[in-house]
């Protein structure tokens, strides 16, 4: 019902910027329906992580380790999630994901989102 596809990724020397995008594709009134949205994490040999919410009151939550350098932010029609990242370190390469749950995002755990995109890997090299 609802697809996600991201893009941006790419390599970056540390203290460069990337720009991430989720294009949502789906009925509207399920978008709608989708109360939080997310990018998640995963590097090789660890598990995955969640990097940033923002659900339907455009309230945004961070992971300690990306507050200040990351902003996640949303188009009005929901249909373009977007991760901007700033100063960007060698720990934060990995394959990012963006996803989405009906559920608000406080009560939400990672393997209760409903949808999720392919993924786009980010590269820092120091």
């Amino acid at each position: 019902q609802v697809q996600l596809v991201e893009s941006g990724g790419g390599s970056v020397q540390a203290g460069g910027s990337l720009r991430l995008s989720c294009v949502v594709y789906g009925y509207t009134y399920v978008i709608e329906s989708i109360d939080c949205w997310a990018w998640f994490r995963q590097a090789p040999g660890k598990e995955r992580e969640g990097v940033a919410t923002i659900d339907s009151d455009v309230i945004t939550t961070y992971a300690d380790s990306v507050k200040g350098r990351f902003t996640i932010l949303q188009n009005n029609a929901k249909t373009t999630l977007y991760l901007q990242m700033n100063s960007l370190k060698p720990e934060d390469t990995a394959m990012y994901y963006c996803a989405a749950a009906f559920g608000r995002c406080r009560s939400v755990r990672s393997y209760e989102y409903n949808y999720w995109g392919q993924g786009t890997q980010v590269t820092v090299s120091s």
